[in-house]
């Protein structure tokens, strides 16, 4: 029996293009200008990070304040148009069937988690769904993958931790977990660099079984 812990946005559902469009949209509606390389810099930040990010570049308003509106742009495609990555659904069933421990740790809130996974079916597979706010720390901190391990009951060199952002994977690494990149469009530039941080690096969660 292994355990998991899977990310969510870019690991099992294909959100990412909305993430970035949301962030595109906070730019536009605050004046900021964006550079050419904006997709790449703002897909390993989340929302707090790019928030940060826009703050640098003459954001005025509060960081929540950024994070709650770009949260609000997404919304509606979480709770009805997201899909699960191709080889998802398979994956994690089988993972299931055979008695994996499958968890979730994600940057994003439950109010678009937890709607997501229910409306596309997967939601009961996990023994555990946790945001980052569950924890009030973030996956660039070592503490949450202990907290992590602590909560799950094993030492923390027994969690496979499975994400596209390879500062999630780096950190995890760190913590002592097994860090196991995977595949995204969004980061495709960045295949090189997760290969050189993770343990394993894999294209489809389908490579599990």
């Amino acid at each position: 029996m292994t355990t998991y812990v899977f990310d969510f946005d870019g690991t099992l559902v294909d959100s990412m293009p909305v993430f970035v469009q949301a962030m595109v949209t906070m730019f536009e509606e605050s004046g900021l200008a964006m550079p050419d390389d904006f997709v790449k810099k703002i897909t390993p930040l989340g929302y707090k990070g790019t928030a940060a990010y826009a703050a640098s570049c003459g954001f005025t308003g509060s960081i929540d304040g950024f994070v709650q509106r770009a949260s609000a742009l997404t919304i509606p495609a979480y709770h009805h148009t997201i899909p699960l990555k191709d080889g998802v659904r398979e994956a994690l069933c089988a993972l299931h069937e055979r008695g994996d421990r499958l968890n979730i740790l994600t940057a994003s809130p439950h109010s678009v988690l937890d709607v997501c996974l229910k409306r596309l079916g997967v939601y009961d597979w996990f023994e555990h769904v946790w945001s980052c706010e569950d924890f009030s720390l973030t996956k660039a901190d070592v503490p949450l993958y202990h907290a992590v391990a602590n909560a799950l009951g094993v030492p923390i060199g027994a969690c496979v931790f499975i994400d596209d952002n390879i500062g999630s994977i780096t950190t995890a690494k760190r913590a002592g977990m097994t860090a196991v990149g995977v595949f995204d469009a969004s980061s495709e530039d960045l295949v090189a660099e997760m290969k050189a941080a993770a343990d394993r690096y894999i294209y489809s969660l389908t490579e599990l079984l």
